[in-house]
């Protein structure tokens, strides 16, 4: 997000009237060196009572100091700690600039005692750049020489544009802080053109220096739902947020210092998708959140918000984590991390395998979260709540593979919960139907009411040639959830034969469109690289154990000999119409309130006697743009893994009982039955 900053110079009046008792100009203290210091002191100087002093050090400012300005010709900062250090202490503002190589930096303004501040912009900064760790070696390598030369391409016109900038920056700050444009923002002016851009951020809630967030409690984990009423029985949102892209964009993407920094947009499966990318704090790459829709805009919405749930998902930012003990220490209060399922034993023992064996004794750390079936909040380990939470030693490894699985965002922290109960079903109906081998029922998708969605599948295969498919793999709770495939008609040499993706809604035929959306962009791309991945696709499907990333869960059905470990599925005798589907839903998700469908949700899962946990993992981030974000585990429920040996269904009888219940076998199923080859979810 930049644009164009108007700069206005103050009316220049005699130094002698301008002093903030007599006239309500404003006293200012410029430090620093160079020709940026110079000229930034003489313009203020027209303008107001100006302290100016060579070199950084804030010692001797006058007491009506009402504003500082550091300014400096390179990118030496070895001062801003003994800066605001004192600006802390009297409560005084100040504003940094600084010349890079082809760019001076004005900002961030720091308020004293307000989040927001240089070290913060500097984070978002550093890790927004497409190579993080190779850009802080260079400078570490190079401190000495670039932190002290000033720049070549500062020139008289240049640092006057600059000095202009600055005055209307401190006139902005003495009228009201709040409206500076380099309040949780800098200004770039481009050296070779002089053009102006500015960069928002949003303040880190980690930053050493004014981040601060409150202790994880119980007490901050109660949830009470409240009413939330929809715009129709069938919307499943709280909120229009397609109307708010602009100002997502403003508030979250910037190349320079957004939380996000950038967005791409890409064409597969007749639809429009788009990608945000985000940098993490650790690590040199970044995730990414994807959009998928028949526009960008409404690709771009998607992408925005998936990466804005992942980024609630990774490690905590809303709240710190303060309780560490062993299960045993903490049983009448936490989560028996066994009743989420667990690696095989076999597993357990890999050499180098990255989790250990659950033990009751063994100190971990906890976050709170909230127990709907027993009311109440409930301990989680940390590294279920969060998927990619820092260790400092390898004692600490977590007990369990875990990903962004029933992570959710919403407008509001109902919605969040609702979505994030729909991943994890969608996900366990999946792979119950996967490792059970359940042959459910094909969906004849041209009986649909909303004709998107024979339109759809229709659009993926003029692109592909593929046929699609779709069944249904709705469960006893009754939420709808679909399996889509894509199947290549013909077994040609090195073509890509089958890709499946998943869907879940409480509206059957929008849980179609989903896993359609899924299929058709994966599968476009699928089909592209499958050729030069033959020969590992062929290895995988001679090795199961070879099974290792996401990726290969999909490449391994690309291989034509093993589609037929999907004729329990593809040869499945009963056939279902969506009006069908939607009969079997009734009008129990048509309420016009959403909470009313969430609390519906809720109480048929705990009726099947399991439990809804809810881990509030909301930031100030999220709370910028108005969202709530949680993670939502459904003990019993099989969670997705990726890696063949990082599969978790030990420990759940329910993946036995299931298939029997519904009537898909004669008998509950014993482990041995279960299928012992790798899921193809993508």
């Amino acid at each position: 997000m930049s644009s164009g900053c108007c700069c206005s110079m103050l009316e220049i009046r005699d130094p002698e009237q301008s002093r903030r008792a007599e006239s309500g100009g404003f006293a200012c203290a410029v430090l620093g060196e160079g020709i940026l210091h110079r000229e930034i002191g003489r313009a203020l100087s027209a303008s107001g009572t100006v302290h100016s002093q060579p070199g950084l050090n804030p010692e001797g400012l006058p007491a009506d100091t009402a504003v500082l300005v550091a300014a400096t010709d390179s990118w030496g900062t070895s001062g801003y700690p003994d800066i605001r250090k004192v600006c802390t202490e009297r409560g005084v503002p100040w504003l940094t600039v600084h010349a890079e190589l082809g760019t001076v930096v004005i900002g961030p303004l720091e308020r004293p005692g307000i989040a927001g501040c240089l070290h913060c912009m500097e984070l978002r900064r550093r890790r927004a750049r497409s190579d993080p760790e190779g850009n802080a070696s260079a400078w570490d390598q190079h401190r000495p020489a670039i932190a002290e030369r000033p720049s070549s391409w500062l020139t008289g016109l240049a640092s006057d544009t600059v000095a202009a900038l600055v005055v209307h920056e401190v006139s902005l700050l003495t009228a009201g802080p709040a409206t500076a444009q380099t309040w949780r923002a800098t200004l770039h002016l481009d050296l070779e053109n002089l053009t102006v851009s500015r960069h928002r951020f949003l303040p880190e809630p980690l930053c050493p220096v004014c981040g601060s967030l409150p202790a994880d409690t119980a007490e901050l984990a109660a949830i009470t739902l409240v009413a939330h009423p929809k715009a129709t029985p069938d919307t499943y949102r709280v909120r229009p947020t397609i109307r708010e892209l602009d100002k997502l964009v403003d508030g979250y993407v910037d190349a320079e210092t957004g939380l996000i920094s950038a967005l791409r947009r890409d064409t597969k499966g007749g639809l429009a998708i788009a990608a945000a990318v985000m940098p993490q704090r650790r690590g040199k790459h970044g995730e990414f959140g994807w959009g998928r829709s028949r526009s960008y805009r409404t690709s771009e919405l998607i992408a925005i918000l998936e990466a804005l749930e992942r980024y609630g998902g990774i490690e905590p930012g809303g709240k710190r984590t303060v309780t560490s003990g062993s299960y045993a220490e903490l049983a009448g209060q936490a989560l028996d991390p066994r009743t989420l399922g667990v690696h095989p034993a076999a597993s357990y023992a890999l050499p180098g395998f990255a989790f250990q064996p659950f033990d009751e004794t063994v100190t971990t750390r906890w976050v709170w979260g909230y127990s709907f079936a027993n009311a109440e909040p409930i301990l989680v380990p940390e590294d279920v709540a969060y998927y990619r939470v820092p260790h400092d030693t390898p004692s600490e490894r977590p007990f369990l593979y875990e990903l962004s699985n029933g992570d959710a965002i919403g407008g509001c922290l109902e919605e969040a919960i609702l979505y994030g109960i729909l991943e994890v079903a969608e996900r366990d109906a999946f792979l119950m139907t996967w490792y059970a081998q359940m042959p459910a029922p094909r969906i004849d998708l041209s009986s649909a009411h909303n004709r998107v969605v024979p339109l759809q599948a229709a659009a993926i295969t003029a692109e592909t040639g593929y046929e699609v498919l779709a069944f249904d793999t709705t469960l006893q709770q009754g939420i709808p959830c679909i399996w889509a495939m894509a199947v290549n008609p013909h077994d040609a040499g090195d073509a890509f034969k089958a890709l499946s993706c998943a869907g879940s809604h409480l509206d059957p035929e929008h849980a179609v469109l989903n896993a359609l959306g899924e299929l058709g962009s994966i599968l476009f791309s699928s089909v592209r690289s499958f050729p030069s991945e033959t020969e590992h696709a062929h290895r995988l499907a001679a090795d199961s154990s070879l099974v290792a990333s996401m990726h290969d869960h999909s490449t391994l059905y690309g291989v034509a000999d093993v589609f037929p470990r999907l004729d329990f599925l593809t040869g499945s005798p009963g056939m279902r119409t969506l009006p069908e589907m939607r009969a079997a839903v009734g009008s129990a998700f048509q309420h016009d309130d959403l909470t009313a469908d969430l609390r519906q949700v809720i109480h048929r899962l705990v009726s099947a006697g399991m439990d809804v946990i809810v881990v509030d993992q909301t930031t100030p981030e999220h709370r910028h743009g108005g969202f709530a974000c949680v993670k939502v585990l459904v003990p019993g429920a099989l969670p997705m893994t990726f890696g063949h040996d990082y599969r978790r269904v030990d420990g759940l009888p329910r993946l036995l009982e299931t298939p029997y219940q519904l009537g898909y076998c004669n008998h509950p199923l014993r482990y041995e039955e279960i299928n012992p080859f790798p899921h193809p979810f993508p």
